[in-house]
């Protein structure tokens, strides 16, 4: 790289020399193609240096998995070529004024990574957790859109940390589940937390700890951006096309108080909240509706009364759209149980199995599954009022989207994930007591583990798990 650097350099000098002989201008001498402050800036040769190592690592990894896990490895790639590509731009741009300026600039950086979001949506694919921990750490990489300490976003390095926080979740969950199953996916997870901790992070604090640097205020604005040269190390990367202000913008732009229009997300929510009298919208209570001038004092309130408030008493599982579809319980490619839209089914049992197989439950309603069997993983997907009892599991038990599902250990289960759950009732025997716990974004959630009883846990207590 570094000689290549100096031929392109050494070129572009003897142009220069040749017009100064020649008597021409240094501007009409000056190659287009090539920008000499940016091709010679050591922060940009370092990033190109760093996407090569770093990625081309995870990229390695990938390969060997193949399928979507390196689909996936490839619009990251493209997402980091594109943020080296902004980098070269913004020395050659004026300073965005807010961040409401800069939505067209990066616009290129918002479509990889929502062509990466789009890749985990709709029924949950294969390697779900390897396609959202590429989602959920992109977002990382609009570090390039810091303009300030007032520009509503945290200071790069700090940007940094807080995405992979997010992604870090599905990549654990990778790590658990092949850590003793296949090398090639553990690679992968660990070649990932590398890409941003410490690697992007460490690069970061290093070159662009105050942002990017952005070229003089006489100079083009960044919503026109020009086209930047395709990255050579990442061929399947083009150019960005000169973007137009997008419908969804990517990153939100937060005011000043002083500001006249006006606030959005939870801003508005509390200046909503703050602008109204704290009774507003409260039934005032008669006379008649005291207990103390009620006839009977039962302390049973009236049907009548209680009819209003019916439809608005809500729950959970109204944030699950549940759509029947032709029911399934059967084995696919001999590796992997699908149970499928069972309703009203208490008697639905799982017997011929074993550890290489895994079990993947979706959108059943009123059921209860019985896995007779030692099984390599389980899965419960968007599931209302389900109940399951499984024996043992190899890598993990998870439950995912499900609004009042009961679940029994009978033997053991290293790790049990709850993911995005209202209403879980977890049974774990004496030999599943070791297990790893994880949930986010869950609530009521009961651990109920036995009591000491020494008839292998006929006796439970009640655990709530925060």
């Amino acid at each position: 790289m570094e000689a290549a650097l100096l031929e392109r350099l050494e070129t572009a000098v003897a142009r220069l020399e040749a017009a100064v002989a020649s008597g021409a201008s240094l501007a009409s001498a000056a190659p287009r193609d090539l920008d000499l402050p940016a091709a010679a800036d050591p922060a940009i040769v370092a990033y190109e240096e760093f996407i090569a190592e770093a990625v081309g690592r995870l990229n390695i990894a990938a390969e060997k998995i193949g399928g979507k896990v390196l689909d996936a490895t490839k619009v990251l790639a493209e997402a980091f070529a594109v943020s080296k590509d902004l980098l070269v731009q913004a020395k050659q741009l004026q300073k965005p004024a807010s961040m409401a300026d800069a939505q067209g600039f990066l616009k290129p950086l918002g479509d990889c990574i929502a062509k990466a979001t789009a890749m985990t949506e709709g029924r949950r694919p294969d390697y779900f957790n390897h396609l959202k921990s590429v989602a959920d750490s992109l977002p990382a990489l609009a570090w390039v859109a810091f303009l300030g300490k007032d520009c509503g976003m945290s200071f790069p390095t700090a940007h940094v940390e807080e995405s992979w926080q997010m992604a870090e979740f599905y990549n654990n969950k990778v790590l658990v589940e092949y850590r003793n199953k296949d090398p090639d996916h553990v690679e992968w997870a660990k070649a990932l937390k590398d890409l941003y901790m410490p690697g992007l992070r460490d690069f970061v604090k290093k070159h662009y700890a105050l942002g990017p640097v952005w070229g003089p205020s006489g100079g083009a604005a960044a919503s026109q951006p020009k086209a930047a040269a395709p990255t050579p190390k990442a061929p399947a990367t083009k150019a960005p096309p000169p973007p137009a202000p997008p419908s969804a913008p990517l990153f939100t732009t937060e005011k000043s108080p002083k500001s006249s229009q006006p606030k959005q997300g939870m801003s508005a929510v509390f200046q909503e909240i703050s602008s109204k009298p704290v009774t507003a919208g409260l039934r005032k209570v008669t006379d008649d509706m005291k207990t103390k001038n009620r006839a009977d004092r039962s302390g049973v309130v009236a049907s009548t009364a209680a009819a209003p408030a019916t439809p608005e008493k809500t729950s959970r599982a109204g944030s699950f759209s549940f759509k029947s579809g032709p029911p399934k319980l059967e084995l696919q490619m001999g590796r992997k149980w699908v149970v499928e839209n069972q309703v009203g089914k208490k008697t639905l049992a799982i017997d011929d199995c074993d550890s290489r197989q895994s079990i993947y439950v979706y959108g059943c309603k009123d059921s209860v599954l019985q896995v007779n069997g030692k099984v390599n993983n389980i899965t419960v997907d968007k599931c209302t009022k389900f109940g399951i009892v499984f024996k043992d599991v190899v890598a993990a038990f998870e439950v995912v989207n499900c609004n009042g599902v009961e679940v029994q250990c009978q033997g053991t289960a290293p790790t049990i994930s709850i993911d995005n759950t209202s209403g879980c009732q977890l049974y774990l025997s004496k030999e599943s007591l070791g297990a790893s716990i994880t949930s986010a974004k869950s609530s009521e959630i009961n651990v109920m583990v036995p009591s000491g009883a020494t008839d292998g846990g006929a006796c439970f207590a009640s655990a709530v798990h925060p």
